[in-house]
């Protein structure tokens, strides 16, 4: 792409931005106006010289993808929607920051077209932006061919020096290199202020030079105005084609404002005078807003028609390629509709009763499975790829050269792969998972928060999942983790009880297609649940369902999760022959079980019994909303020890006969 000079009317356009973004902070009277004013420039060169997207369908598959790391700017963006096409009319951005809006503080990918991930916790986007540069290698190398390049787009973002602090950009930053990720081009505002002062507070790094020892591509623009400069820079990083590249833009933030240069105009309105003086400033009428010139609308549009002929061109060159390559095309289709091949699940496999079986390799062995199945499943581990299962046999990694591969490597990065796990989804064409201990699941609490409120549909492998795993000690030993993800609205949390029921909740969590799904998993072999004398597996679906009932109407209701069903299943075995009649409950999921009906839920849980005894090994405090104040849990809710794992679990409680005295106990309390 060679330059064109640019003239009076984009900096009319640039202008055009940044009123539209602080005219909404002012009349919100609520968020970052500093942000708009010093970065427009980067962002308006970035959309009008080189972004390639159609605003008439903003899901095209080999659009490039931008994304505002730094999205307390999202004022900005919202502006460069509205101008550039997309549907966010002009009243959306006088809502900004009210109830019910398209323009909430923070931007939403659920709420806007164009809008490709959810930004705001600083250094979320960052990562985020790494997945959908591994999701754009992947795909090119398993459908570019015959020199037609069916995915062949660039990752962009405007980071801030907040998100660069955040330790998930290290390490997101670090894998990105050494994955020599050069379709990724990101804009650093560099303007040395945060929310409470100048940077030199807490951030006086040389960062050019953090990003080059990455092994990044790095290069400087000095004047963060100067249209110019900045669109040599973005030239210069495109031709880099083996590392992704950071361009620090040093600006000013609150550009042109009274408040320039402090952290004064970070995250409050400037107020109706100084938004007077700022428009004063720059030659804009003072008594105006929300203005946009015909001049600069008439150039808005010609970035949206350059995108709608690049997608024409790219369609073109798709059918070309759906020709000669029917079977791919139609899984290319399939992928990008979210959807699941004829047959995804013929391979799923069988499980010899007489095999005990640690769900994490039932887990394992299914994901094998799938991946013969499923061509676009890619994921991996946070370096415990043997101790979660994830690998798959044979399978080479996803590596510079061999980016077709669909095993990757995070190393030890828990919270950057939950930030490029919610990347990888929201790229599209790909289904995407991550493992790591379940302990460790706090890590990336952040990630699987946005993720759900994204409804990005990753799945989380959380193996080790109880004191279970024994001689690793509490440090390891996860206890209040499980009730921790239960608590984050939109996440399906499934602790399977064996092999089939595993195999089910991966059925699950593929064929769901908006939200995350979490596996909970355990270290210990279980033993094989017989699919031929007690309930199916299938019914994992509705969340808790009657594993093993009673002859007679069940005097005791016993209820578990994963390792601890075979507690109850023996326990009942015992209890019933006392004679007393007992249900045993498996209840993998809370979240599916809500799901069901009223109906359903009592034909499981009859309303007049209150004989209930819940055993999971963790937290108690969740299920006395099933046991009811009247019913009783054996779990942990303290830390664990250190020991073999079925001596640690028998020191707790977690015993046969202990479910069978409590049960007792709870039969013959006092009414």
């Amino acid at each position: 792409m060679a330059q064109h000079a640019f003239t009076s009317t984009d900096e009319l356009c640039v202008n055009t931005i940044r009123f539209l973004s602080i005219d909404m902070v002012q009349k919100a009277n609520s968020g970052h106006p500093g942000l708009p004013l010093g970065a427009s420039p980067m962002a308006y060169v970035l959309w009008d010289r080189f972004l390639r997207f159609n605003p008439k369908d903003p899901h095209w598959p080999n659009r490039d993808r931008f994304i505002l790391s730094a999205g307390h700017g999202s004022a900005m963006l919202y502006s460069l929607l509205n101008v550039y096409g997309y549907d966010l009319p002009l009243d959306e951005l006088k809502r900004f920051r009210q109830l019910g809006s398209k323009t909430p503080g923070h931007p939403e990918s659920t709420l806007v077209p164009g809008i490709e991930v959810t930004t705001g916790p600083l250094g979320q986007g960052f990562a985020n932006g790494i997945g959908t540069a591994i999701a754009e290698a992947f795909l090119a190398e398993k459908y570019n061919k015959d020199g037609q390049k069916v995915i062949d787009h660039y990752t962009y973002s405007i980071v801030s020096d907040g998100d660069l602090m955040e330790g998930i950009a290290s390490e997101a930053a670090s894998l990105a290199a050494h994955l020599k990720l050069g379709k990724i081009i990101y804009l650093y505002d560099d303007n040395k202020i945060s929310l409470d002062g100048p940077t030199s507070l807490a951030f006086t790094e040389d960062v050019p030079a953090r990003f080059a020892a990455y092994d990044w591509h790095t290069i400087t623009v000095h004047d963060g105005n100067n249209l110019q400069e900045i669109e040599a820079a973005i030239l210069e990083a495109q031709k880099v084609t083996d590392k992704p590249s950071l361009i620090s833009v040093k600006t000013i933030i609150g550009f042109g404002s009274p408040m320039e240069g402090t952290n004064k105009v970070h995250g409050s309105p400037l107020g109706e005078e100084n938004l007077k003086k700022t428009k004063a400033f720059f030659g804009w009428d003072p008594e105006q807003s929300f203005v946009i010139p015909e001049e600069a609308k008439a150039h808005f549009q010609n970035a949206g028609k350059r995108g709608a002929e690049l997608q024409q061109q790219w369609q073109e060159n798709f059918n070309a390629f759906a020709d000669k390559n029917q079977a791919e095309a139609k899984l290319f289709e399939t992928s990008f509709k979210g959807e699941l091949p004829e047959n995804w699940d013929v391979e799923f496999p069988v499980f010899p009763l007489d095999e005990p079986l640690a769900t994490r390799q039932a887990s394992g062995k299914t994901l094998d499975a799938i991946k013969k199945t499923i061509p676009w499943v890619i994921g991996g581990s946070a370096d415990l790829a043997s101790s979660n299962d994830t690998p798959g046999k044979g399978e080479d990694s996803f590596q510079p050269g061999h980016y077709g591969n669909s095993n990757i490597w995070f190393g030890v990065r828990e919270h950057a792969m939950g930030g490029m796990l919610n990347g990888l989804a929201a790229h599209g064409g790909i289904r995407t998972y991550g493992g790591t201990f379940l302990t460790f699941s706090d890590y990336m609490r952040g990630s699987i928060r946005l993720a759900a409120l994204t409804e990005a549909p990753v799945t989380y492998i959380f193996t080790h999942d109880s004191i279970g795993l024994g001689e690793d000690g509490p440090t390891h030993q996860p206890v209040e983790h499980v009730t921790a993800l239960r608590t984050i609205p939109n996440l399906t949390v499934i602790r399977p009880a064996d092999a089939y029921e595993t195999s089910e909740a991966w059925r699950i969590a593929l064929k769901r297609d908006k939200g995350p799904v979490a596996l909970i998993l355990s270290r210990q072999k279980l033993p094989i649940i017989d699919q031929q004398k007690f309930a199916q597996a299938s019914n994992v679906s509705k969340g808790a369902y009657i594993l093993k009932d009673s002859e007679k109407t069940p005097q005791l209701i016993l209820i578990a999760t994963g390792s601890e069903v075979h507690l109850i299943l023996d326990a009942q075995k015992k209890l019933e022959a006392e004679g007393i009649a007992t249900r045993v409950v498996s209840m993998p999921s809370f979240e599916l079980f809500e799901k069901q009906s009223k109906e359903y839920k009592d034909s499981v849980f009859p309303p007049k019994n209150h004989n209930r005894l819940a055993v999971e090994a963790g937290i108690t405090q969740a299920w006395y909303k099933y046991v009811t104040a009247e019913g009783d849990v054996i779990g942990i809710d303290r830390f664990g020890e250190s020991g073999p794992g079925e001596e640690v679990l028998e020191h707790f409680g977690f015993t046969v006969d202990n479910v069978y005295n409590r049960a007792k106990a709870l039969l013959n309390k006092p009414s």
